[in-house]
């Protein structure tokens, strides 16, 4: 899996973020700090918050019930209970609306008796109240009373107003309430309470969430043992009217819950008053009460237990809770809920931090220009260099040098930068230009001129290694930039360990070495004294690098001298590292240019071995490879040389010499292929024979030989001198006969009809084979023989005779279609090779059947097929349209592709020239004899009328002397006649 790189940023606008990052970095340290601590502060507040409202709300149940404990038993020691009748508890009624005047908490007042009867005063506070007891309007107490003292209970209902005047007295006879029945009754027989305090509940009649005190009496004298107990109902409104006065938050919630989650105080008590649908005096859950970060509070510490305090998180907002226990002591502990939203919580430090938002971002605009300024100070320069690299990447070094900057590492990157740029520039364009040289000896010239001038020496020399690794042989010298003598220079011996050759040393210790020449030295004034006279000093330095190539093999060494004095600024390390990395340069090329010479040299060996094999490999083609090249470079050299006509501007530089050169030697490679017997074939019916013909033949005419003496045995002279006369017209006829078959066999002059009419006739006799002529052949032949049944012997057979194993099939691997990728439109015999008798004696010009002409022809075929296959270089690739071109003529009349003029490079058109006239001249030819030069450009100036050769060419041929100069060279000077230039221009 390929990683992704970062993108990077640009150096401005990463100080830019940099410095405004610190900035806003640090307002986050900052607001975070706040933040932390305000949340602190905000928790803590809650806390005590919390704690503060648990202690008022302890201290306001406490102060509602310390009084109500001592009216409680009070009342149990009071007449209320100790009264030996209900008239004498209805008496008591001064001392229960005082008990009620006096505690504003208390909402009634009562006793019972172990026989269950009942007294109870309430203040009658509320219209709600009033109407629930259809009160009169001045009433102010209501005394509720059950009577158990006689043997009916007597309910009744007595309303007082405030100076306890009776009002109405109102009998309920439904009115049957029992204390027995009631907790709290009997929770206060238990003798160690003095005191019985109750749960909170919801009282029944008036619908307040309040608790109970009672306090037991003395023992009575019935109940079986029951204490009369006497009560006061104590109302809880003011915990919510405390929970109301706490103003933590505008939202905040507040909740004084049971242990069982009923709400016992709620800062709006009214909704703790709704009356729930089956009439039980219930006391509301708090989920009923709907508050749901309260509800969703208990849920979570009757769930889990939760922890004093925390956040909750609900629809989206957050609301610091807290919870506080609330012991009253009685049963378990109450619980305070608290709930404010932390926004409202934290208004203060919210509203600070947006203000310490807008500082900050008032600060950061305040300093963008600073941060502009300080970021252009580092970024430009950087981004200078960095344009400047990234030039130097693309080797592109047209741009002006990098700026000097304030900032002094910036500076020193901007130096170094320049240094790193120049020293590039240079080394690429030395290196370049060794690359690009070819000549070898200005190979080393260049190399020495580039290093002398680098180094700024004042001379210096170049020995190469011999071949045999033994000497260092001085290859090229300069001096004040002069070219100077190398040959006057000495060879240095490798094996002479004192040798004083700055060069030696460097070769032997395979580094760098500095010497110190001196007049004073007798070596060195022996040594170095033409030096010496060139530079006109007595003393001067040496450096010599060892020249090594890829392989790490030493090719020579590379020396400079230096004049006192120039040295010491020269010569710094990082110069002599530079001339070190450039001497490797030269080294890689003078290497490469040795292999490049050397195979040149090895392939020009085997292009000059190819041409001398096919030279040598038959007498009729003769020096014909050997002559073409001189005579095609010699026309080529005269067009160069041309300053007006068509070839004014022709011009050919080294590699298309080279190709020229490779083209002309290989013109006819392709002979190799050419059987000698085609190339050789002097007479029509001459060609690979097999002689087991021949010898049998000669077996028949001894078997005729001892026949005819056997006959000629049995006649008698006179019979015999008669046959013999008889005989003598016959071989007279045979012999003409012979002679004249013999005559078309040499194929000198044209066959007419009437002759080839002749041969069929003579073709026509007849003779007896009496051997088998399938006997000693080869395998082929025998193969072609097989086509046709073998005749019973003896057998009759023609003189000269066409016969089917004659035939030679083409095989199918030589077979040349029609659309080749070569562009070849030679006709292609059906036939490889036809040895017919008649089929060749009646060839009616030259020796030569149509089969062999076009395997003669076909040479020029396998030459492009041959030199196409090789993997020539860029510069070499013309080569086979070169080589392959000379046979084509100027109307598309020739071959091997019918190419027109247009279509012809004018190399290959000078090459037709060079290979017709060598051949019209040539004098080495055993079936011919070499052309006078009048003869030849006779036949030449016809071929250039017919649009056989090109007429341009031909021109410059004669014009320029380029066929004089060859006639010289290489034709015998009886050849060389009298030639009238316009006649053949004409």
């Amino acid at each position: 899996m390929k990683l992704l790189s970062p993108q990077p940023r640009s150096i401005y606008l990463t100080l830019s973020i940099i410095m405004i990052g610190m900035v806003l970095l640090l307002y986050a340290a900052l607001a975070s700090y706040q933040l932390r601590a305000s949340e602190q502060r905000m928790l803590a507040f809650a806390a005590d918050t919390s704690a503060r409202v648990g202690r008022e709300t302890l201290a306001v149940i406490e102060g509602e019930l310390r009084p109500a404990r001592t009216t409680a038993a009070l009342l149990a020691r009071s007449g209320l209970l100790t009264a030996p009748d209900h008239a004498g508890r209805l008496a008591q009624l001064p001392l229960l609306a005082a008990a009620l005047q006096q505690n504003p908490s208390l909402s009634a007042v009562y006793g019972g008796t172990p026989n269950g009867s009942f007294v109870l005063l309430r203040r009658i506070a509320g219209a709600e109240l009033r109407a629930l007891l259809r009160a009169p309007a001045q009433a102010a107490f209501v005394l509720q009373s059950v009577n158990r003292d006689g043997a009916a209970v007597q309910g009744a209902y007595l309303f007082y107003d405030t100076g306890l005047a009776m009002l109405e007295r109102r009998e309920q006879a439904d009115y049957d309430f029992d204390p027995r029945r009631r907790p709290w009754f009997a929770q206060a027989q238990n003798p160690d309470r003095a005191v019985l305090q109750t749960l909170p509940y919801l009282f029944f009649t008036t619908r307040e969430v309040g608790l109970t005190l009672a306090s037991a009496g003395v023992s009575g004298d019935s109940g079986a043992g029951m204490r009369p107990v006497a009560g006061v109902d104590v109302s809880l409104a003011s915990l919510s009217a405390m929970l109301a006065r706490q103003q933590i938050t505008p939202s905040a919630e507040l909740m004084v819950l049971d242990a069982q989650g009923a709400v016992l105080a709620y800062p709006r008590p009214e909704r703790l008053s709704v009356r729930p649908q089956d009439g039980s005096p219930k006391l509301l859950q708090v989920e009923q009460l709907g508050v749901p970060v309260l509800t969703a509070l208990w849920q979570r510490l009757h769930a889990g237990g939760a922890p004093a305090g925390g956040l909750l998180e609900l629809d989206g907002r957050e609301w610091v809770t807290r919870v506080e226990a609330l012991d009253h002591g009685a049963g378990a502990p109450l619980s305070l809920l608290i709930a404010a939203p932390r926004d409202e919580l934290q208004a203060d430090a919210i509203q600070a931090r947006r203000l310490s938002v807008l500082i900050t971002a008032g600060i950061v605009l305040l300093m963008l220009p600073l941060v502009h300024w300080s970021a252009n100070l580092v970024a430009k320069p950087l981004e200078q260099l960095a344009r400047e690299a990234e030039a130097i990447r693309r080797f592109d070094f047209s741009g002006p040098d990098p700026a000097r900057s304030r900032i002094r590492e910036v500076d020193r990157l901007a130096i170094a930068m320049t240094g790193m740029k120049q020293a590039l520039r240079r080394f690429l364009e030395i290196s370049s230009a060794l690359s690009a040289e070819r000549n070898f000896d200005r190979l080393l010239e260049r190399i020495l001129t580039e290093t002398i001038s680098v180094a700024e020496a004042t001379g210096g020399a170049v020995h190469l290694l011999s071949a045999d690794g033994l000497r260092l042989e001085p290859a090229a010298a300069r001096v004040f930039d002069a070219p100077g003598d190398s040959a006057a220079l000495l060879p240095w011996s490798l094996d002479d360990g004192a040798s004083p050759s700055a060069a030696v040393q460097a070769v032997r210790q395979g580094r760098t070495v500095f010497v110190d020449i001196s007049w004073d030295n007798p070596a060195h004034a022996q040594v170095y004294a033409g030096l010496f006279q060139r530079l006109n000093s007595s003393r001067f330095r040496l450096m010599a690098l060892p020249l090594k190539n890829r392989q790490g093999e030493t090719v020579g060494a590379l020396s400079l001298s230096f004049v006192p004095g120039e040295d010491r600024d020269t010569l710094s390390p990082s110069r002599v590292a530079f001339i070190e990395a450039l001497s490797g340069t030269a080294a890689a090329a003078l290497d490469n240019q040795q292999l490049l010479r050397a195979r040149k040299e090895l392939l020009e060996s085997f292009i000059q071995l190819v041409a001398g094999a096919i030279d040598a490999k038959s007498p009729y083609t003769g020096a014909h490879c050997q002559r073409v090249p001189e005579l095609t470079k010699m026309l080529a050299r005269a067009a160069c040389e041309a300053s007006d006509g068509p070839f004014a501007d022709f011009r050919l530089d080294e590699e298309q010499w080279e190709a020229l050169h490779i083209a002309a030697w290989l013109h006819d490679c392709g002979k190799v292929t050419t059987p000698e017997f085609v190339v050789d074939k002097a007479t029509k019916l001459e060609t690979l024979h097999d002689r087991i013909h021949e010898i049998r033949t000669r077996f028949e005419v001894l078997k005729r030989d001892a026949q005819i003496a056997l006959c000629e045995r049995a006649l008698t002279p006179e019979q015999l001198a008669r046959v013999r006369q008889d005989l003598a017209p016959i071989h007279t006829l045979l012999d003409a006969e012979f002679a004249f078959v013999a005559a078309c066999n040499e194929g000198g002059e044209y066959l007419s009809p009437d002759k080839q009419a002749r041969l069929r006739e003579i073709g026509a006799r007849s003779w007896w084979r009496t051997l088998d002529d399938r006997l000693g052949v080869s395998t082929g032949e025998r193969l072609r023989q097989s086509a046709t049944p073998a005749a019973a012997l003896p057998v009759q057979e023609r003189l000269l005779a066409d016969k089917p194993e004659h035939v030679l099939p083409r095989p199918a691997a030589e077979q040349m279609p029609e659309a080749n990728r070569w562009g070849f439109k030679l006709r292609q015999p059906e036939h490889l090779y036809n040895r017919g008798e008649l089929h060749n004696l009646s060839i009616s010009r030259g020796t030569l059947t149509e089969e062999e002409r076009y395997k003669i022809n076909d040479h020029i075929v396998q030459s492009i097929r041959m030199l196409e296959a090789l993997p020539f270089p860029r510069h070499l690739r013309r080569v086979p349209e070169i080589a392959g071109g000379h046979h084509e003529k100027m109307d598309g009349s020739g071959y091997p592709r019918g190419l027109r003029r247009e279509q012809m490079s004018t190399e290959a058109r000078m090459m037709a020239i060079a290979d017709v006239f060598e051949a019209l001249t040539a004098d080495d030819r055993p079936y011919k004899k070499g052309k006078s030069l009048s003869q030849a450009l006779d036949i030449m100036a016809r071929m250039r009328r017919e649009q056989h050769i090109d007429a341009e060419l031909f021109e410059l041929f004669l014009r320029s002397g380029v066929y004089l100069d060859y006639a010289r060279r290489f034709m015998h000077p009886e050849q060389i006649d009298a030639v009238d230039l316009e006649a053949a221009l004409a």
